[in-house]
């Protein structure tokens, strides 16, 4: 299989085509993973569509990555030159657009955010984009505790993301992630949406993460995204 890797403000993945061999599998994400945080299996590609397979550095699939598609329209359009283009990943097509910038705008589609739930002496914010979310407001580095703590909860029986996010002020925050199936990483796209969704419900939101800022923009239910991707190898 050919690769290159690609991060997303420090989350990284190894982008692959899928091969005459067929699909990967759990073993074979792990295996390409190595110190990445998952890999993007290119299913199929044209001029401005590409459809792709998420997965995990531990062999778990994923539904949606706000970071992932995103690295995923830029490795088309640098192969075709598109500047605008849909992701196809499950059920969802993320429509992206290339900025002057080099930056990405997405449209990542609907988002869910439920009622205040309390578990075991903490309380989180139930919201879904395509993925689960268990957003708790707090001090960040609280993350490395309760990361690992909600993720594997029975409340989650198929484990969830988690984020510990700080209110700097209307239209700002900041947060760290804690990835479902990878650990804390450096940001995470799916993971703004959820904190500027269970923080500040719509409207325009700048969330800053360990490895840099994304800005979020959620308006009638959905949500949009905007921040860079690089190849790094």
């Amino acid at each position: 299989m050919r690769s290159s890797t690609w991060h997303a403000l420090g989350n990284t993945y190894v982008v692959v085509e899928r091969g005459d061999n067929g699909a990967l599998d759990a073993t074979g994400a792990r295996e390409l993973s190595r110190d990445a945080d998952g890999v993007l299996e290119v299913v199929s590609s044209r001029q401005d569509e590409i459809e792709i397979a998420i997965w995990n550095a531990d062999g778990s699939q994923a539904e949606l990555s706000g970071n992932g598609t995103r690295i995923a329209a830029a490795w088309l359009a640098e192969r075709t030159g598109a500047r605008s283009i849909t992701v196809l990943v499950g059920k969802r097509e993320v429509w992206t657009r290339v900025l002057e910038n080099g930056e990405l705008e997405q449209a990542l589609g609907e988002f869910d955010v439920g009622r205040p739930e309390f578990l075991d002496g903490v309380t989180f914010v139930p919201v879904s984009v395509g993925n689960p979310h268990a957003v708790v407001l707090g001090d960040p580095p609280e993350i490395e505790r309760l990361g690992p703590f909600l993720e594997t909860h029975s409340r989650f029986p198929n484990r969830t993301n988690v984020q510990v996010v700080r209110v700097d002020g209307p239209g700002e925050v900041t947060a760290r992630v804690w990835e479902r199936g990878v650990g804390e990483t450096p940001s995470s796209g799916t993971s703004a949406v959820a904190v500027a969704a269970a923080t500040h419900g719509a409207g325009d939101v700048l969330v800053h993460f360990p490895g840099g800022d994304l800005r979020v923009r959620l308006e009638s239910g959905c949500a949009y995204l905007t921040g860079p991707a690089e190849r790094v190898g």
